[in-house]
């Protein structure tokens, strides 16, 4: 008995066409998927680098901070301890002119009673 539903040989070259026509697709869905996928990864490790660079930035910007700070802080002790030092000394030389002035008012006023004395 002969089949009836047979394909024919036309029918050959429609499949072989599809078939390429699919392979096709299915390589340029692989081919695209793995082009986003490199894609996302760069971007990934951009965004890596980027995160890096700033936590870096920011460390060392704090490091420079501080370091301003304690330069501040150590030059205002400076200047503390050099106007606390011209004080003592301004004070020393003060107490001194007083001392200097009190003993020449003694002395006058010894001088001056002497002279109503005699």
């Amino acid at each position: 008995m002969g089949s009836s539903a047979g394909a024919g040989s036309g029918e050959f070259h429609v499949y072989r066409h599809l078939r390429r026509k699919e392979y096709a697709r299915q390589k340029y869905m692989k081919e695209k998927a793995e082009k986003e996928k490199l894609e996302d990864e760069y971007h990934q490790k951009l965004e890596e680098n980027k995160r890096k660079s700033e936590e870096r930035t920011a460390k060392k910007r704090q490091k420079r901070l501080r370091k301003k700070q304690k330069q501040k802080v150590k030059a205002k002790k400076q200047k503390h301890n050099k106007s606390s030092s011209e004080n003592s000394e301004n004070e020393i030389n003060e107490s001194q002119d007083e001392e200097s002035a009190n003993s020449t008012k003694d002395s006058s006023e010894e001088n001056q009673k002497e002279n109503k004395i005699s």
